[in-house]
């Protein structure tokens, strides 16, 4: 098969996160292309995000890498929006109280400037926005959400990031206590991701 044949038979996905790209395998694998990481490209690019949506975010990186590469590449962009802080964290949440701030840190913040505010006031989502730049120079973009509340206490050990902190009134559980495949049935990142799924098959 030639360079460009390999090139149609595979996804680029722009992040270098473990945990983002086992999810991001799981949910792909029926598309029969292979899905890299810049990591396994041996890519690395400092792309300035500064979109005013999630949406614009994932394009802005999804285009910056096709234009790099000339194939085929997703991005994502996705956070958490507390409706009481009117949607903070939003598109900053990767960088809220800094990037290097643990996340033990940032949820314990979050909770704090929530004390006293009652369940029905508590609401929030999880968003994920993916972008496809296509070599061509088309692209698309779809979103998912996931609905919830934000916790009084972190909860749980297999999310990342907000999950302990995200309630699922329906589940009696937070995000971090779902198992792996429940997660990804229901999750904004999984519901993104299949919605993309159609869009490449």
């Amino acid at each position: 098969m030639s360079e460009n044949g390999k090139k149609l038979q595979r996804i680029l996905f722009a992040t270098n996160n473990a945990d983002k790209m086992r999810e991001i395998r799981e949910i792909l694998a029926d598309t029969g292309r292979e899905i890299l990481s810049l990591q396994d490209v041996g890519l690395t690019a400092n792309i300035v995000e500064d979109g005013e949506t999630f949406e614009e975010n994932a394009v802005i990186k999804a285009k910056a890498i096709a234009q790099m590469t000339g194939e085929l590449v997703l991005a994502d962009d996705s956070g958490l929006e507390i409706d009481y802080l009117n949607k903070e964290p939003g598109i900053y949440s990767a960088r809220y109280m800094g990037e290097d701030t643990s996340y033990r840190i940032k949820n314990a913040n979050l909770i704090s400037r929530l004390e006293g505010v009652p369940d029905e006031k508590r609401t929030a989502r999880f968003v994920c926005a993916i972008a496809a730049a296509y070599p061509d120079g088309r692209i698309r973009t779809v979103r998912g959400t996931m609905e919830g509340r934000i916790a009084y206490e972190e909860r749980g050990e297999n999310g990342f990031g907000y999950d302990p902190i995200f309630y699922l009134p329906k589940y009696g559980c937070t995000s971090a206590e779902l198992s792996r495949e429940e997660k990804n049935r229901i999750s904004h990142r999984g519901a993104a991701l299949r919605a993309m799924k159609e869009e490449l098959l």
